[in-house]
């Protein structure tokens, strides 16, 4: 993982915001397709969504590339072009959850915070929930804080999270009997799939009516407005005389 060799705040930054809910194999070469495109934060912060959305396209969660893009904005802008060593600091940025943040702060300083996300919580449950269901996780926090490394919690994250992974494929995934696990809706038709087919046909067109994006697209959806109603009002379009075009 090349964010575990090269670990400037920025690049962490970047690779913690791509693995939110995609797997490692997925972000890989969208990680080094991205940092050619935006070598630098201030390059991000500086790129317009059309830019950023090239470039993430097939990656998926959208969102995440417009929350990436304003964060970058918000470090340039407040914080000199440095990513915070806070992780309140961090997690008032658009796209940056406590998790995210905690992830971010550790990596990049090795500083020993407590926090949790999907695979840590697996084998926390697995190994001291074997027989219980919707474990919390305010059950789970007090064991991660006993046995973080705080001479090395880097190291110690890192493999708490490789164990993670290896336990999904190995045995029946542990978060299932979290509390906090949601099952994942339907993509296959789905709103979210609409809203990323109409921003790949933006990207080719740049410019649209509502008719020549209906004509763009496998079938006609009658759903294209209220996507593109969303997509609007979340940042990436803007609308002027019925055109449609990247914010």
């Amino acid at each position: 993982m090349p964010w575990r060799q090269r670990r400037t705040p920025y690049r962490i930054l970047v690779s913690e915001v791509m693995l939110q809910q995609t797997s490692v194999p997925r972000v890989l070469p969208k990680y080094h397709e991205f940092l050619k495109a935006f070598p630098s934060i201030r390059r991000l912060a500086s790129s317009s969504v059309e830019e950023v959305l090239s470039v993430w396209k097939g990656l998926g969660y959208n969102r995440r590339a417009l929350a990436l893009r304003e964060a970058a904005r918000g470090i340039v802008e407040k914080h000199g072009a440095r990513v915070p060593q806070s992780t309140d600091e961090l997690a008032r940025l658009p796209g940056i959850g406590p998790a995210t943040a905690a992830s971010v702060v550790v990596f990049s300083f090795n500083v020993p915070i407590v926090f949790i996300e999907t695979n840590i919580r697996r084998v926390f449950i697995n190994f001291f929930f074997p027989n219980e269901s919707a474990v919390t996780d305010a059950e789970i926090l007090p064991l991660v804080r006993s046995t973080l490394d705080k001479k090395n919690p880097r190291e110690w994250y890192y493999a708490l999270m490789d164990y993670g992974a290896f336990l999904r494929g190995a045995t029946a995934n542990p978060n299932l009997r979290s509390a906090a696990y949601v099952r994942q809706s339907r993509f296959e038709g789905s709103l979210r799939q609409l809203r990323g087919r109409v921003l790949e046909v933006m990207l080719a067109l740049r410019s649209a009516r509502l008719e020549s994006i209906l004509q763009a697209l496998p079938n006609r959806d009658p759903r294209l407005a209220q996507a593109l109603g969303q997509l609007v009002a979340e940042g990436f379009l803007q609308e002027k005389n019925g055109r449609y075009f990247f914010k």
